[in-house]
């Protein structure tokens, strides 16, 4: 709806995970940084827990895609983490296009897929699973995992085995059942929420990558109030600067200010509420209707008297 308005190519904060508009944060860099070096040390299992919406899909398509590219790697991209052993196996041998992977036993799977991964060593590739939302792993399944590291060579692992999930993965495997899992995870990393001083740089690089080229438009006042409904976390950043870019549409301002953020805040109720009053209950409802009618006025005369309903 905004996008012609403040020049922009495409929706700057949509929630889609996109590499092709990744902002490179300290900690994503970081735990960028440590999956490549403990896949490409041939660790077996390493670990990457994050809060909700710190950005561990974007972080999985980002190794994903660098996989991909690598002709050393074979990857096997896992979304759905609630499967059964013999589901996971089934999973596995078909991304390995094992025949008749949808219907053999789990002893046969796991003979067909030892086979198939000792080829692939043969050609000079490593396959490398990935596994995302892995907290909701059940225990069977994450059993399986564990017995799926154990096939290697004399010198080297035939799989190795990326785990993203939320805090709560933690939690599960530090259960007495788990020891011997728990114990071949050779490196983890915590994805941290962004610093303060990143927001302004995190969204003026977003609105940069679809087409923005003006001077910053989300003023410094806005980008505070930014930071502390939203806690650093990017989910919560990209539905906020969305609400506030259409708040200011309304408006037919250029410039995001505090009060777009707040009345943003208002319409999420996942950010951090600072002080009372009327704008939970108000929301970003009456902003949506006047955008529209913005929109099809084409700001025009009317446009002043309809403004006059905003808070």
């Amino acid at each position: 709806m905004y996008e012609a308005f403040f020049g922009l190519d495409h929706a700057p904060f949509s929630l889609t995970p996109d590499t092709g508009r990744l902002v490179s944060l300290d900690s994503h860099a970081a735990c960028f940084d440590l999956l490549r070096f403990a896949i490409e040390s041939n660790e077996g299992f390493v670990k990457i827990v994050g809060d909700v919406g710190t950005g561990k899909t974007l972080l999985s398509r980002r190794l994903l895609q660098f996989l991909q590219d690598d002709e050393r790697y074979l990857p096997i991209y896992v979304p759905n983490p609630m499967l059964s052993a013999l589901g996971l196996m089934r999973a596995i041998a078909s991304a390995l296009q094992i025949e008749g992977a949808g219907t053999q036993r789990y002893a046969d799977l796991f003979e067909g897929i030892q086979q198939c991964l000792l080829a692939e060593v043969d050609r000079g590739r490593t396959a490398v699973i990935i596994i995302d939302e892995a907290q909701a792993l059940p225990p069977d399944t994450l059993e399986a995992l564990r017995l799926i590291t154990n096939l290697e060579t004399e010198t080297r692992k035939l799989v190795q085995i990326v785990l993203l999930g939320q805090p709560e993965l933690d939690a599960v495997l530090s259960q007495h059942r788990f020891r011997q899992l728990r114990q071949r995870i050779a490196f983890h990393a915590t994805l941290e929420p962004m610093a303060a001083h990143h927001v302004g740089h995190y969204v003026q690089a977003r609105m940069q990558a679809s087409g923005y080229r003006g001077a910053p438009v989300f003023t410094p006042g806005a980008l505070k109030r930014l930071y502390r409904y939203s806690r650093g976390v990017p989910r919560l950043l990209n539905i906020l600067c969305h609400k506030a870019l259409l708040s200011a549409y309304a408006r037919g301002q250029q410039l995001v200010t505090p009060g777009d953020i707040r009345r943003a805040a208002a319409d999420t109720q996942a950010t951090v509420r600072w002080g009372g009053g009327w704008w939970p209950a108000l929301g970003l409802i009456p902003l949506v209707l006047l955008a529209v009618l913005l929109l099809v006025m084409n700001f025009g005369g009317a446009s002043g008297l309809l403004l006059e309903f905003l808070p």
